[in-house]
């Protein structure tokens, strides 16, 4: 029989450790796990890892996440009877979009031709318009063909494909479309403001403007879906409460 070899992910690993204490009764079912902050510990990983990991125990169907409550263990194995397969964690993509589509806007603004400006122009504002009729999944579609511009707009073939990659691992992997899925529950979409930023950083011809505009807006990217999925466990609703009683205490 042929051995699976470890994942080399970091949100892989914990995923899987978690699953086998798990299925060692460890956490039973019905049971709540350790909050975030104290995970992140026990694993000394970041906090955003932690996320990957429980994604990737829901996509499975081993937990369950309540917003307001906590995660909560609703099976002792994947619905399928073994984990699935881990791709790219949707935080670590976004980091490395933000490395890499940076560096090709900014290589966009030294020959970015009137035309190309143009067609920048007219997808910001397909995208606002998406948005208006709250078609999100359409509006997504929109700011993939905006980035793939940009990245063509570089004159840099590899940086086509690296960007065009990059997209298609948002698609294709389980984690990044349970995220998206969540995204969208909570009405996130891709902001026009943004874009009109990185365009008129483009249009100055400005690289060191364009550069940030982008790293900018990949970054509010990566903090709203941050926002989109925090648990709020209850331990830290508790500890908040604890903290003004403490507080209206020391000023009676």
């Amino acid at each position: 029989m042929t051995v699976k070899p470890p994942s080399t992910r970091i949100y892989a690993r914990v995923s899987g450790n978690l699953q086998e204490r798990i299925s060692n009764g460890e956490f039973e079912i019905g049971a709540r796990l350790p909050p975030e902050r104290e995970l992140a510990q026990v694993y000394n990983v970041s906090r955003p890892t932690i996320r990957e990991a429980i994604i990737a125990l829901e996509v499975d169907g081993v937990v369950s996440v309540r917003q307001g409550s906590g995660v909560y263990v609703v099976a002792r194995q994947p619905r399928t009877g073994i984990a699935g397969e881990t791709d790219i964690g949707p935080f670590e993509l976004l980091e490395a979009r933000r490395a890499i589509e940076s560096e090709a806007c900014a290589l966009a603004a030294t020959q970015i031709e009137p035309a190309q400006l143009r067609e920048l122009d007219a997808l910001v504002e397909e995208m606002r318009g998406d948005n208006l009729e709250n078609d999100i999944a359409q509006s997504e579609q929109v700011d993939r063909r905006f980035h793939i511009a940009i990245a063509q707009a570089s004159g840099n073939s590899a940086m086509v494909a690296v960007v065009d990659m990059l997209w298609d691992i948002r698609f294709r992997s389980p984690q990044s479309r349970m995220l998206t899925a969540k995204a969208h529950a909570a009405g996130v979409r891709p902001r026009v403001e943004e874009h009109v930023a990185i365009v008129d950083a483009l249009k100055r011809g400005d690289p060191e403007q364009a550069r940030e505009a982008m790293r900018s807006h990949l970054g509010r990217v990566l903090d709203t879906l941050l926002e989109t999925t925090e648990i709020h466990e209850v331990d830290q609703a508790r500890e908040r409460v604890q903290q003004q009683r403490r507080r209206y205490a020391a000023l009676g």
